[in-house]
């Protein structure tokens, strides 16, 4: 069985946790099951709002799922989490990523 169908398991199984969504999450997004990585990725930063590596990973599905804006408001609160819980390195991460975002939207006229 797959990681992934073992995850799916365990959450059906009542054992829903940040980690396990965020696991979840991560591996949809490696089968590029986007819509069920951003929900599963949501889930994990509504349990819990200082979990930056979810945070991380929902602003890559975002940006995988074509939605930039989205994306950068999700990398501006993760950053802000992250920052909070000590996580520089996740947050200097983030505002890399927040600024290429930016870099490559288009000029508005």
């Amino acid at each position: 069985m797959a990681l992934r169908d073992n995850l799916q398991l365990m959450l059906e199984r009542g054992q829903d946790s940040p980690l396990l969504r965020y696991s979840l999450g991560r591996e949809c997004l490696k089968a590029g099951d986007l819509l069920a990585a951003i929900d599963h990725l949501r889930q994990a930063v509504e349990q819990n709002p200082g979990y930056s590596a979810a945070w991380k990973a929902l602003g890559e599905a975002h940006v995988k799922a074509g939605s930039p804006g989205r994306a950068a408001e999700v990398y501006e609160h993760g950053i802000v989490a992250a920052r909070a819980q000590g996580d520089l390195q996740a947050a200097r991460e983030m505002a890399v990523f927040l600024k290429r975002l930016h870099r490559n939207q288009p000029a508005a006229k």
